[in-house]
């Protein structure tokens, strides 16, 4: 059973996710990721073995392909 670990609403919908990940100082974009998502705050949420899939898929270096992204520092 779901529950947001944000807002503690138990009612989610399943979407395939973008993702922008940090790995040893680059930036990795992961694209359609199968992800609960909160009906109520949004909070995306993965479960293990998606994670793991994630995971071993930014570890291997071959790239679907490569596009420019714009990179924000937020700074006070």
């Amino acid at each position: 059973m779901f529950a947001c670990l944000v807002c503690n609403a138990t009612e989610s919908r399943e979407e395939l996710v973008d993702e922008v990940f940090c790995i040893e100082g680059q930036y990795v974009l992961v694209g359609s990721i199968p992800a609960e998502v909160c009906l109520r705050c949004g909070e995306q949420s993965f479960n293990r073995e998606t994670a793991e899939r994630v995971r071993l898929l930014v570890q291997d270096e071959t790239e679907k392909a490569l596009v420019p992204m714009r990179v924000y520092d937020f700074v006070r």
